[in-house]
């Protein structure tokens, strides 16, 4: 079997913890992962605080191969990510020349003022991202893409970064939903994850249309098993909607 491949997800935002602004990137990032063979192993959720951006860059960089942050990286006073990251590398933050470019080619000379050029500060040693929606890049420095937060323009960043990232076999989903509940498939469906080692089992209850169900969903890189697997999962439904 091919290298399984892993990523974790920052989202930086006191305005995410406060609930006054909804994530809208952790699900785009996970899709595009899915079709990069990245498995997206865990997400978290932290302030606007500088030791905590980097420390949690730095306990994630020894557990997963790639990690994707959003937001704190536009011309305001609390947008820290760009100075945490560098910290985190124990690298210099710099005003980096192209992307100054960018930004004096986007605004120019007379509306670029020193507000904006914190944009252009960037970690020594880093690549830049495109943003082709605002112009004010992104980056990545060693495994750690830094992304923006505004939901468009972040997209427009994982679009691109998707096309350069290294996966192994991509993982496939199959769904099985009945209209059985959990307490029921719970004993024979846990057998069949015990049989599968190779596949990820789970179980989602629904409520729809006055139905009480469940979709069993079953995920994995190896299609073979899945599909077995899947047989697996189907007869056992039948015979407990038969009982």
């Amino acid at each position: 079997m091919s290298k399984q491949y892993s990523a974790a997800m920052i989202v930086i935002g006191n305005e995410i913890l406060s609930g006054r602004t909804q994530d809208l990137n952790v699900n785009y990032v996970a899709n595009k992962l899915v079709e990069c063979g990245v498995v997206l192993s865990e997400v978290r959720v932290i302030p606007d605080i500088e030791d905590v951006i980097v420390s949690t860059i730095r306990e994630f960089n020894d557990k997963v191969d790639y990690i994707f942050t959003s937001g704190g990286i536009g011309p305001t006073h609390d947008d820290i990510t760009a100075a945490s990251v560098a910290k985190a590398y124990g690298v210099a933050l710099e005003e980096h020349a192209e992307a100054k470019s960018l930004l004096q080619a986007h605004y120019g000379a007379g509306d670029l003022n020193a507000v904006r050029l914190r944009m252009a500060r960037i970690p020594v040693g880093a690549a830049l991202i495109p943003n082709p929606v605002s112009i004010a890049p992104g980056f990545v420095i060693e495994n750690t893409y830094v992304m923006a937060g505004v939901p468009r323009i972040m997209q427009a960043m994982m679009d691109h970064v998707a096309s350069t990232l290294k996966g192994g076999a991509v993982i496939q989903s199959r769904t099985v939903s009945c209209a059985l509940t959990e307490s029921i498939i719970a004993k024979p469906l846990g057998a069949i994850q015990g049989k599968w080692g190779s596949i990820d089992i789970g179980s989602y209850p629904y409520f729809k249309d006055g139905v009480l169900g469940v979709n069993i969903v079953l995920r994995s890189s190896v299609e073979n098993d899945l599909e077995q697997a899947i047989n697996d999962v189907s007869d056992m439904v039948d015979g407990l909607i038969g009982t």
